[in-house]
């Protein structure tokens, strides 16, 4: 275990994290007290612009899914659905229950690998008063292979499913270009059942470890269904209360340029919100699983949760319900086959006829739930089919604004209590518990020059 300093605490804390560590891209934290008052409290994004919504313009609606799954090596799958999503909207198209079936095992698949690699990987050595994963490797070897094993299943059902798991090529608007082979399917499906085992062991080990107490009731936002925990579809709502429909998701929440970070922030109502494990627990708990429930009520987990850092052991929730409602579709799929006539396009538009064929001018927005959150593509064609807007909105640009309200209440509780190195570790691991995926966030930034 790290041994925290012993020094003495002051009401005059300076906090500089350059590239806060075990997060996905470059983030910083600037917290400056003086004399027991908050003066600065900045969470700031540094990472280097990506222009991807430029990059799509001019390019076909149909080549949209396979450039924006290069958004995020994490969350690549849901880039590429909600992008194929969005644009089944623009085009009008709408795809078979057997291809949604499969469109929820993907999404579900990419939740059970990136919040496992949350919990172990990223979050766990917080927890665990150690810089990283390294040092676990000595000693909870065993704990660490099994936690490797848990990913492997998650990344083989990407392979199996989308031909990769990073980047998937065979979901596509309307369908597949190749529907997932049995054999494939039948080793996931034990893969599955295996894992059942080490999802119990990993809530023993989570059961046991410390999180740090803060409460903050914030806004709440997800996707929610009447029919089932929503993250392929639904309506978006907040706080379980507001229902607006995804497609209108600009008049829900508004996004703003903050002069000192390179990454947009979003407010509902002019205040901040938060999207994620915990807004969907939130948000749709009496529609978990059950397993996943008797794991929220092991873990003590209650819907509503207000401690942010509790989003690690929300994830552990979801991991389990996704896991059980994934071995109920493999178990359709393999008693009743797929039906590759309805699964499977039969044509695609070729480079060749680019141009040619006429469409009509509209605009198709779509939203998923990937394990950071809810995340928007939109994009308008014009009559060739190609792209003349486009516009992502990415979880973590939603979550930066409620990480730094909380960061401006968290500190005061902290100053005159603990020193300024438990002060840094403290909102370090906060950071963390958002599960920030920064590069995703910077996909673009508007400069004038005057």
């Amino acid at each position: 275990m790290t041994k925290r300093s012993s020094k003495p605490a002051s009401k005059n804390v300076s906090v500089d994290v350059q590239y806060l560590t075990r997060v996905e891209g470059h983030g910083n934290i600037v917290v400056d007290v003086k004399e027991g008052k908050l003066a600065k409290c900045e969470f700031q994004v540094i990472e280097s612009p990506r222009f991807f919504e430029s990059m799509l313009v001019g390019r076909s609606i149909w080549e949209a899914q396979h450039l924006t799954s290069r958004i995020c090596g994490i969350c690549a799958c849901g880039h590429s659905l909600a992008s194929i999503k969005a644009g089944e909207a623009a085009l009008g198209i709408k795809p078979s229950e057997e291809t949604i079936m499969l469109r929820k095992l993907l999404l579900y698949a990419e939740q059970l690998d990136s919040h496992i690699l949350h919990i172990y990987i990223l979050a766990a050595p917080d927890l665990l008063g150690v810089k990283s994963i390294v040092p676990l490797i000595k000693t909870h070897k065993p704990v660490i292979e099994m936690a490797l094993r848990m990913k492997r299943m998650s990344d083989y059902a990407g392979e199996v499913l989308a031909g990769r798991h990073i980047h998937p090529i065979s979901y596509v608007i309307g369908g597949l270009t190749q529907a997932p082979a049995k054999e494939g399917l039948e080793k996931l499906y034990k893969l599955m059942l295996d894992s059942r085992k080490d999802g119990e062991e990993t809530v023993k080990i989570v059961k046991k470890l410390k999180f740090p107490e803060f409460q903050r009731p914030t806004q709440y936002m997800s996707l929610s269904s009447e029919e089932e925990y929503a993250m392929y579809d639904g309506d978006l709502v907040v706080s379980g209360r507001q229902k607006t429909k995804a497609s209108d998701y600009r008049k829900l929440f508004t996004e703003t340029v903050l002069d000192y970070s390179r990454a947009k922030v979003s407010a509902i109502g002019g205040k901040p919100y938060a999207v994620g494990a915990l807004s969907r627990f939130n948000n749709n708990f009496d529609r978990l699983h059950k397993k996943a429930k008797q794991v929220a009520a092991e873990l003590g987990l209650k819907a509503p949760c207000h401690n942010p850092y509790l989003n690690t052991a929300a994830q552990l929730v979801e991991w389990v319900h996704c896991l059980e409602e994934s071995i109920k579709i493999m178990e359709k799929i393999l008693k009743d086959g797929l039906n590759e006539d309805k699964v499977v396009v039969a044509s695609w538009p070729k480079r060749s006829q680019a141009g040619k064929i006429k469409y009509k001018p509209n605009t198709g927005a779509a939203c998923v739930e990937v394990p950071r959150g809810s995340l928007f593509h939109e994009y308008s064609i014009d009559e060739s089919g190609r792209i003349t807007q486009a516009n992502c909105v990415i979880p973590t640009n939603q979550n930066i604004g409620n990480l730094e309200q909380d960061m401006r209440e968290l500190v005061p509780q902290l100053v005159g209590r603990k020193n300024q190195e438990e002060i840094t570790l403290d909102l370090e691991m906060l950071a963390r518990a958002y599960d920030p995926c920064i590069s995703c966030a910077t996909h673009l930034l508007d400069v004038k020059f005057v």
